[in-house]
């Protein structure tokens, strides 16, 4: 009997043993963006949010009626030239401007949107900033898209009406982990969560990875990065596109800038840096680049072109609606661009691809 208890006892610790190694070498394996409670936080080297900082309706309301909202005619395209420069470029290679981070992206036989929003505000119902421009195209008048491309979990990027009214639901879906049941719940079948670093071949010619941002992710009172965030490596044909939104400054970009480099053409946000005096310095957010940050995440990305985006659409923050292009050309060659690689696109404007990406 007593015998018997010992070899119960062995086995036991055996058991909890293994228990305890499989744990540890669960918790050494875990990515670092990956935390215990099931939340996500930024790469190694990210900058910080200051704790003490408290966000302010009352001051950014009163700050937000002193900022001029003309917007100039040639902002935006008419109409009927974006529709019939649509069915120009229609049987080639392009990109066009919707608006704010929505873009779509033509590659060979496959189309892809990014960031699709349709909605008048960024917000829940009726909440939200509003927009001061249209979209360049309504929801039923974009062509047949295959590709749907979803970066994070804010209003201003993941529009729920865009979702539920989306014309094309047979579209794959890349987005990042833990966002997949807001497609799913509204009768999308190809839904595909990712972690950064995860690819996805879409054909022979086409594959997507989704890499760090710097950002984060919140929907409601208790979902504070409870979803992950990212940006998407397109590579088609031997190019590489990068579409970064939204992000701010971070170690990680020389790291991608090695691992992935040289970026053919990358799209990123210039707008929504400006919270004084709500935070304590002056356009200068953590989690978006101000132009100037922009151009030096795609110097460090070894980016040969950058597409300004994420701007003249809603009033997100306090800079003057108007400035980020302004700034972003003006600052291009301190970064080792020209100013013609700095890109600014009208809402509504299409592009042939071979004339964005530089072939030499």
């Amino acid at each position: 009997m007593v015998n018997g208890k010992k070899i119960i006892l062995f086995i036991f610790f055996l058991f909890i043993t293994n228990v305890y190694i499989d744990l540890g070498i669960t918790m050494e394996e875990k990515p670092y963006h990956h935390l215990s409670d099931g939340t996500f936080r930024n790469p190694e080297g990210s900058p910080k949010r200051d704790p003490n900082v408290k966000w302010s309706y009352k001051i950014f309301n009163k700050e937000k009626k002193k900022l001029d909202m003309t917007v100039p005619r040639d902002h935006v395209i008419e109409k009927e030239k974006v529709l019939s420069d649509l069915k120009k470029f229609k049987n080639g290679d392009y990109v066009a401007w919707i608006g704010h981070a929505t873009f779509l992206i033509k590659l060979g036989d496959t189309t892809i949107i990014t960031d699709p929003v349709f909605s008048k505000n960024a917000g829940p119902l009726i909440f939200g900033p509003k927009r001061f421009t249209e979209p360049a195209l309504k929801l039923d008048e974009i062509p047949k898209t295959e590709i749907f491309l979803l970066t994070h979990n804010h209003y201003d990027h993941l529009d729920m009406m865009t979702v539920r009214r989306f014309p094309h639901k047979n579209a794959k879906v890349l987005l990042p982990l833990k966002l997949g049941k807001y497609f799913k719940k509204n009768g999308y079948k190809d839904v595909n969560e990712m972690d950064w670093y995860d690819k996805i071949e879409i054909n022979k010619d086409l594959r997507i990875t989704l890499l760090p941002a710097v950002h984060w992710s919140k929907r409601s009172l208790t979902d504070t990065n409870k979803t992950l965030w990212g940006n998407f490596l397109i590579e088609y044909d031997g190019k590489k596109i990068l579409f970064s939104c939204d992000t701010g400054v971070g170690d990680i970009y020389k790291d991608i800038g090695e691992k992935f480099g040289p970026i053919d053409l990358t799209f990123i946000n210039i707008g929504a840096y400006n919270f004084y005096p709500i935070m304590p310095y002056k356009d200068k957010s953590i989690y978006h680049t101000n132009p100037e940050e922009a151009l030096e995440v795609a110097k460090n990305l070894q980016s040969k072109k950058v597409i300004g985006m994420h701007w003249g659409t809603f009033v997100l923050s306090l800079e003057p609606i108007m400035e980020p292009p302004v700034r972003f050309k003006k600052n291009a060659e301190k970064y080792g661009f020209k100013k013609e690689d700095a890109v600014i696109f009208k809402i509504g404007e299409i592009a042939a691809l071979k004339d964005l990406i530089n072939n030499d």
